[in-house]
């Protein structure tokens, strides 16, 4: 669980720096709840908002495949696809309201890299438990 502990810390790091962002806009534009309206403001939040919702199910995923262990080297390829594509969709929608080159590759990224661990997580079951267990 080494391998999925080193990425989760990276995650959280970069989710944290997104709540910070949010709070110090917060603060700059004094609002304290929602997005008072300002696109900035916005932009932060469903940046933050959007990190929460992907990363836990992408380190479960992970998580289970450690267990199951997955070849390391796989392991850190998801790891590290997972970093690159939620830092190009933070920075992708920090910068632009709208679509953006990084936001939609990192938007793509993280839902390749998670649909492709998923998949094999599938498998990994068929190979243990119906194609071991048939006998073939």
């Amino acid at each position: 669980m080494r391998i999925t502990g080193l990425y989760a810390a990276l995650l959280v790091l970069i989710t944290l720096g997104l709540a910070v962002r949010v709070m110090l806009l917060r603060k700059r534009t004094s609002i304290g709840l929602g997005d008072g309206g300002d696109r900035t403001v916005a932009c932060a939040v469903r940046s933050h908002g959007n990190a929460i919702e992907y990363i836990p199910l992408a380190l479960i995923l992970l998580l289970i495949l450690e267990l199951n262990q997955t070849v390391p080297l796989l392991l850190h390829v998801f790891g590290i696809a997972l970093i690159v594509a939620r830092l190009l969709h933070a920075f992708g929608l920090s910068r632009l309201p709208g679509i953006s080159a990084g936001r939609a590759i990192g938007a793509a990224l993280t839902l390749l890299t998670m649909v492709a661990m998923a998949l094999l997580l599938v498998w990994q079951y068929l190979v243990i438990h119906v194609i071991t267990a048939s006998g073939v």
